[in-house]
């Protein structure tokens, strides 16, 4: 099994660096013109199915770079984004921050020591739930030699890897944030997986 995991297009949030969270917001023009490069960059790629997240962000980038191929995307909420309850809208960008919480950015800079807000979800539940997609899919017999896609978000996208790198939680951040529309290549054989490229971006 050959796995391409992409984090989904750029949004207005992100621009204006505000936590999306599980916020519902969709692609930008420029999030669409880059999953559409993204595309092209793949259009060769034999995918058989794709997964993605039920949010917007991610469902339209799988739905660009799937095309015209005939094949199922399936939504799946355990690689929806890390939910930041009352957090979500509020912006970490130094000129406009607006987080009450002196302490909230140790989900960057010491996850370890990171403390949900009210109404969000932990890193260590996150990693649970993006591990049990993971694993369910690596375990498949049926799907031994597919290629398959898998359309997250930057910290579901970190779940998955950190688990496939057995890394600690003070770890979960190593190889930083994806940029939107980055791909990484993992390989699955006997239910063992080894990360082939990291991040690749096409544009």
């Amino acid at each position: 099994m050959r796995l391409y995991i992409i984090r989904h297009g750029e949004t207005q949030w992100n621009v204006l660096k505000r936590f999306q969270g599980r916020s519902d917001i969709p692609l930008n023009d420029e999030g669409r013109r880059l999953a559409k490069i993204t595309a092209e960059a793949l259009s060769d790629i034999p995918f058989s199915r794709i997964y993605t997240s039920p949010l917007k962000r991610a469902f339209e980038t799988a739905q660009i770079i799937k095309g015209s191929r005939d094949i199922p995307l399936i939504t799946d909420e355990r690689i929806i984004e890390i939910g930041f309850g009352e957090y979500e809208g509020l912006c970490c960008d130094k000129d406009n921050y607006n987080i009450p919480d002196p302490e909230f950015m140790n989900f960057f800079d010491m996850p370890q020591k990171y403390k949900p807000p009210k109404g969000a979800e932990s890193i260590e539940d996150l990693r649970l739930r993006t591990a049990d997609f993971f694993e369910e899919l690596a375990h498949n017999k049926d799907m031994i030699n597919e290629t398959i896609l898998v359309s997250t978000h930057g910290a579901a996208l970190r779940g998955i890897l950190s688990h496939i790198a057995n890394a600690g939680i003070e770890d979960f951040w190593r190889g930083g944030v994806h940029k939107n529309c980055a791909v990484t290549i993992v390989d699955v054989n006997n239910g063992r997986a080894s990360i082939i490229e990291e991040g690749k971006v096409f544009y």
